[in-house]
């Protein structure tokens, strides 16, 4: 999942005020700019644009700068559009709000960094490794591979888009909430961006639009768009690009960048969100469940940790913490 993302350091502006996501975003975010200062990992703190592309958006921006201020994401700017365009002349729109605290990070690099903390400490990861069955054994779990068990007093199952089919594999555990998937597709531009922050139109429902992100090289990608997907398995999913898709792309980006020259879009990568609700309903917060949540001591299991699942995972591994005390 975090391979295949916008690889965005976001700060918080979207998320229900007291839920996780917000919480956890808001918290990650500093975590995560710390981290990344002290290990070397490559990021910019390049800011963001949040626009408004038609009057009657105007409230709903004005209703995102609220909702952001009630999760504590306090350096958000509203800008009208001339105060925008200044910033970004090719940029088109009624009014912006600027989150000057958004960024971007390696994820490679970051998950590099994350792996290398772990084996100073005396951990080791097994790649390739896929795990059958969790059960109970003595004062903790024994955990089953096809090659070999092992034993371990705690289990964090952070396993994205497989979480809840491996909860299913967990023994003593109630149901858990069918795994469900949302392919987004992204479009590279061709040359350079006139843009040196990241653009983002003013979300519609659960999903965040088309947005326009810069990698550390400054190259230009455009996405993830949202096709929900009939699916069983992570196995079963296809993750190539149909360049068909990008019609829709030219549409959506030029609402807020009406210079977008025609052919300018190359298919580049697709992800996955990892989904624990149907399309119709609404997207739920992150499900971390403990102990006090599941019952069974020494586990906790991570499921639907979609967006802003990234620039969570440090505060999210300090819940995690918390929840096995």
């Amino acid at each position: 999942v975090s391979s295949r993302s916008s690889e965005v350091i976001h700060a918080g502006l979207y998320y229900p005020a007291g839920s996780l996501k917000a919480r956890l975003c808001v918290r990650g975010r500093q975590l995560l700019y710390a981290h990344c200062a002290s290990h070397g990992v490559a990021h910019r703190r390049c800011g963001k644009l949040v626009v408004a592309t038609a009057p009657e958006q105007l409230p709903g921006l004005r209703a995102l700068q609220a909702k952001a201020a009630v999760n504590g994401v306090d350096d958000l700017r509203w800008l009208t559009r001339e105060e925008a365009q200044a910033l970004e002349p090719q940029l088109r729109c009624e009014a912006a709000l600027l989150s000057p605290s958004t960024g971007i990070v390696d994820s490679h690099g970051l998950m590099l960094s994350l792996q290398g903390d772990l084996e100073r400490h005396g951990g080791a990861v097994a790649f390739g490794a896929a795990v059958t069955a969790v059960d109970r054994g003595g004062p903790g779990h024994v955990v089953r591979t096809s090659e070999l068990s092992l034993g371990a007093r705690l289990v964090v199952n952070a396993a994205g888009l497989h979480a809840p089919l491996l909860a299913w594999a967990i023994e003593g555990l109630p149901p858990p909430p069918v795994a469900r998937f949302s392919k987004g597709c992204y479009f590279a531009l061709q040359g350079r961006a006139p843009f040196s922050r990241l653009v983002y139109p003013l979300p519609q429902d659960a999903w965040l639009g088309v947005h326009l992100t810069l990698d550390l090289g400054g190259q230009a990608r455009f996405g993830p768009d949202a096709q929900w997907l009939d699916a069983d398995r992570p196995e079963d999913i296809d993750y190539a690009v149909d360049p068909a898709r990008a019609e829709v792309f030219y549409e959506d980006v030029r609402r807020y960048w009406p210079a977008l020259p025609d052919g300018a879009l190359q298919p580049a990568y697709s992800g996955v969100r990892p989904k624990i609700h149907a399309p119709h309903e609404p997207a739920p917060d992150f499900r971390i469940d403990g102990p006090a949540q599941h019952g069974v001591p020494g586990l906790v299991n991570l499921m639907g940790i979609e967006s802003p699942g990234l620039t969570s995972a440090l505060a999210i591994a300090e819940e995690v913490l918390a929840r096995l005390d």
